[in-house]
């Protein structure tokens, strides 16, 4: 099996598209203040846009897509036909596992970092009596699933690299060529008893 460009550019992609998610959704965290209630002495948090919850849950989504086409086409490196021995092998099987543990990391702060955003403190303290923490999230988790995105993509991108070399032993151009020599001469040999026959 060899490389395929347009899988590997829509694989790139959408790794990049989710980054600029997770870029975003850091950007875009959740703010809250506290605010005195006007009718009585208690007050209550006010949280900002929750935008940064559906960057984050974008940005899963489209990694878990790119994980899952990547891992169809080469059959999750176990379930399709072995691979011929060597270094390519070695190398499929390192990134293959750093791609999924790259992943996995990322999709962790993802999913988290939208969650931990779009809770808001549900409850109300007595106005100059108990001080009122407004939860919002910290700052650093979507930017630390950014990151992951990017070591999920090199992996990824290095793991179908690997794979696609490891599976035909790096030979698939040489024997194309081959073939092509092959049959060029045999269509010429026949050209030639032709004009023999016909000359005779």
């Amino acid at each position: 099996m060899g490389v395929s460009i347009p899988i590997l550019v829509l694989a790139i992609s959408l790794h990049l598209i989710a980054f600029v998610f997770a870029v975003g959704a850091e950007r875009r965290r959740n703010t809250a203040r506290v605010v005195p209630d006007e009718y009585d002495e208690k007050s209550y948090c006010v949280y900002g846009s929750d935008a940064s919850t559906v960057y984050g849950l974008t940005a899963f989504g489209l990694l878990l897509i790119s994980q899952s086409l990547v891992n169809g086409v080469t059959k999750c490196l176990c379930l399709g036909r072995g691979m011929m021995s060597g270094r390519f092998t070695t190398y499929a099987v390192f990134f293959f596992v750093f791609s999924w543990v790259s992943f996995l990391a990322a999709e962790a702060c993802l999913l988290a970092g939208s969650a931990r955003n779009a809770y808001h403190t549900k409850y109300r303290a007595t106005f100059h009596v108990e001080h009122l923490s407004c939860t919002t999230l910290r700052k650093g988790v979507f930017a630390a699933g950014a990151s992951l995105i990017l070591l999920s993509m090199i992996a990824s991108t290095l793991y179908y690299w690997a794979h696609s070399k490891a599976d035909t032993g790096g030979w698939e151009k040489h024997q194309n060529e081959g073939l092509g020599m092959t049959s060029s001469q045999f269509a010429e040999n026949q050209h030639q008893q032709k004009a023999v026959i016909t000359n005779v």
